[in-house]
C-alpha cells in the first residue's frame, strides 16, 4: 500500500477543512429592498432616440436628449445646454435638469438610467444600482437591454454594514477628525453629518473598505460579521491541521472573481467573501495568529483603484507591525496573479495557533492578535514605529503651553485622554488612541502633537501615563482649589488691559473661586458701579 504524499494529505485535509467551514452557521443580516417599475431615462443623442423604441414593450422610456432633433414617437426632454445632475438608486432616481430656482429647471423621476454619453454622467468607481453606462455599438446595446429587463421588479440585497456612532472618530464639538470611510467608499454612499456619518444603504454595494479603514470599528461589516469571519477562518485552519495538512495559506477571493481561479496548490485554502476589501487588519493579523503561513488577498481586477490605494495603506501598517515583531513583512499579500510563487522568506514561522474566539470589536481583536504574535515572535523593540495614518499611536503635550483647560478630554471620541479625578492632570490610555487628531484640533494652545506607533508589549500598553500635571491653585479667600496657575496666568495676560481689571482688587478677584469672586464684586462699590455703567452702555 502506497503511503500518501504530503501534497495528497494537504488536498484531503483541505477538502475536509473547507467542508467544516462551510457548515458553520452565519448570523443573517437585514435586507434592503428595491422596487423598479421599468421607467427608464435614456441619456444621449440620436442613438438614444433610435434605441428607445426597442424598450417600449417592457419599459416606459424618456430620452434626455443631449443634442439633436426630437422625434414625435418618443418622449423626449431636450437638455438644451442645461447642467444635468443624477441622484438616487434603482427604483428611485431623480434627474435634475438646469439650476433649481431658474425658470427652465425641471426634474425627472425614473427607476433606471441608461447613459449613452461618451463619458459617464456619474464618475464614482461603483455607480448606484440601476445606473448603466453603455457604448453605442450593437453588442453593447443588446447587453444593456438585457440588463434593463432584469432590473424590473422587486429586489433585495443584504444590508452590508452596521454603525455605532458612539465610538466614531469622525468629529466632535465642531472639530474634524477621521474621514477615512468617506474618502475610501467607491460608491460615495457615506456622507458627513457633522458629529457622525451616514451610510445610505441603497447606495452601499458592500465594498467593505469603509470597515477596513475605520480605526475604531464604528462601522462594521455584516455580511458576514467579523465574528463570523474569524470563526470560519479559525475552524478552517484548525480542521486542516487536525487532518494532517501542512503549510496552510489562506486565499481571500471575492465571489465574482472565483471564475478567474482555476487551480491552486493543495495547501491553499480559499475563503470566499462578497468583497476582498471587507477583510481588514484585524482579520489579517488574526489569520496569521491562528496559524496561517500567509494570507493572500486576490485583487482580480474587480477592486476600484481608490480602494486599492486604501488597502495598500492598511497593508503598510500590517507589514510594519509584522516586521517589528520579527515576522516576514510580506506574510500578507495583495495579489493580482493567482499563479505567483512566493519563497519561504514570505512565510510565517511555526508558532502555536491562537485560540481566542472572534468578536465584533475591532480594537480588541487586533490587540489579541498582536499580543499572540508578540508572545511568540522575536520583537526587536517593545515600541514599533508606524507610518502616518496608522490607527495606533501616542500624543505629547507641551507642558509650557498647556493650561489644563481639558478641551481635549471633552472631545476625544475613544476616551484615550481623560482628566484626573481630583488634581489637574491629563492622563492617557494609548491602547484607545486612534490618531484621529481631534484632541490636537480642539486644543486652544496648540500644545498637542501626535506620533503614530504601537506599544507591542501588552503590559506596557495597559499602563496609563500622565501627560501633564499641575498643583491646583487655591482660592486666596476660602482656600478651595479651583484652577491651575497656568489657567490663571493666561487669564491675567488676556485681561490685563481690560478696563474692568485695572484696580488691584479687581485683579485679585481672578485668584478667587467663583463663589468668592461674586461675593467680592457685591462688596466692592467700584465694581458695582462699573457693572451699572456697563449695562447702560449696552
Amino acid at each position: 500500500m502506497n503511503t500518501p504524499t504530503q501534497q495528497q494529505l494537504n488536498a484531503q485535509a483541505r477538502l475536509q477543512a473547507q467542508a467544516a467551514m462551510e457548515g458553520l452557521a452565519v448570523k443573517p443580516t437585514a435586507r434592503v429592498e428595491y422596487r423598479s417599475h421599468g421607467r427608464v431615462a435614456i441619456i444621449g443623442t440620436m442613438e438614444a432616440l433610435e434605441f428607445a423604441p426597442r424598450l417600449q414593450d417592457k419599459h416606459k422610456t424618456t430620452v434626455v436628449l443631449v443634442s439633436g432633433a426630437e422625434e414625435p414617437s418618443t418622449a423626449v426632454i431636450p437638455l438644451a445646454g442645461r447642467p444635468l445632475a443624477i441622484q438616487g438608486y434603482l427604483g428611485n432616481f431623480t434627474l435634475r435638469l438646469g439650476i433649481e430656482g431658474k425658470p427652465n429647471y425641471e426634474t425627472l423621476n425614473v427607476d433606471l438610467v441608461l447613459d449613452l454619453s461618451p463619458q459617464p454622467q456619474l464618475s464614482m468607481p461603483l455607480p448606484p444600482l440601476g445606473y448603466l453606462h453603455s457604448g453605442i455599438d450593437e453588442d453593447s446595446l443588446q447587453q444593456a437591454q438585457a440588463q434593463l429587463d432584469e432590473l424590473t421588479g422587486t429586489f433585495e440585497k443584504p444590508r452590508f454594514f452596521d454603525y455605532d456612532a458612539s465610538i466614531c472618530a469622525h468629529a466632535r464639538s465642531g472639530k474634524s477628525g477621521c474621514n477615512a470611510c468617506i474618502e475610501a467608499c467607491p460608491a460615495e454612499a457615506i456622507t458627513s453629518l457633522a458629529e457622525a456619518i451616514e451610510v445610505n444603504p441603497y447606495l452601499c454595494q458592500g465594498g467593505g473598505i469603509c470597515t477596513s479603514v475605520c480605526p475604531t470599528g464604528a462601522i462594521r461589516y455584516n455580511y458576514p460579521s467579523a465574528a463570523d469571519m474569524l470563526q470560519r477562518i479559525r475552524t478552517l485552519l484548525q480542521v486542516y491541521r487536525e487532518k494532517h495538512g501542512q503549510q496552510p495559506i489562506i486565499l481571500v477571493v471575492a465571489e465574482d472573481d472565483l471564475p478567474k481561479i482555476s487551480q491552486v496548490a493543495p495547501n491553499v485554502l480559499t475563503v470566499l467573501v462578497e468583497e476582498v476589501a471587507s477583510v481588514g487588519l484585524d482579520i489579517w493579523l488574526s489569520t496569521l495568529a491562528y496559524g496561517a503561513k500567509q494570507i493572500r488577498l486576490f485583487a482580480g481586477g474587480s477592486i476600484p483603484a481608490n480602494v486599492i490605494t486604501a488597502l495598500q495603506a492598511q497593508l503598510t501598517t500590517a507589514r510594519e507591525i509584522l516586521h517589528g515583531l520579527g515576522y516576514p513583512d510580506d506574510a500578507v499579500q495583495l495579489i493580482g496573479d493567482i499563479n505567483t510563487e512566493y519563497g519561504v522568506e514570505t512565510m510565517m514561522p511555526d508558532i502555536p495557533a491562537a485560540s481566542y474566539a472572534g468578536f465584533n470589536e475591532k480594537r480588541r481583536v487586533m490587540f489579541m492578535a498582536i499580543d499572540h504574535l508578540y508572545q511568540h515572535g522575536q520583537p526587536a523593540e517593545a515600541i514599533l514605529s508606524l507610518s502616518a495614518g496608522a490607527p495606533f499611536g501616542t500624543i505629547a503635550v507641551n507642558a509650557r503651553t498647556c493650561t489644563l483647560c481639558l478641551s481635549c478630554t471633552s472631545v476625544c471620541p475613544t476616551h484615550a485622554v481623560y482628566a484626573g479625578n481630583e488634581e489637574p492632570m491629563l492622563v492617557f490610555d494609548e491602547s484607545r488612541c486612534v490618531q484621529c487628531g481631534i484632541c490636537a484640533a480642539a486644543c486652544p494652545e496648540q500644545a498637542i502633537t501626535l506620533t503614530p506607533r504601537l506599544l507591542a508589549d501588552p503590559l506596557q500598553r495597559q499602563q496609563h501615563v500622565t501627560l501633564h500635571h499641575e498643583e491646583p491653585l487655591c482660592c486666596i479667600r476660602c482656600g478651595k482649589p479651583f484652577a491651575t496657575q497656568s489657567v490663571v496666568n493666561a487669564m491675567l495676560a488676556k485681561l490685563g488691559n481690560h478696563w474692568m481689571f485695572q484696580s488691584e482688587r479687581a485683579r485679585q478677584r481672578l485668584l478667587m473661586c467663583d463663589d468668592c469672586r461674586v461675593a467680592d464684586i457685591v462688596q466692592d462699590p467700584e465694581a458695582m458701579a462699573a457693572g451699572v455703567l456697563d449695562q447702560r452702555r449696552q
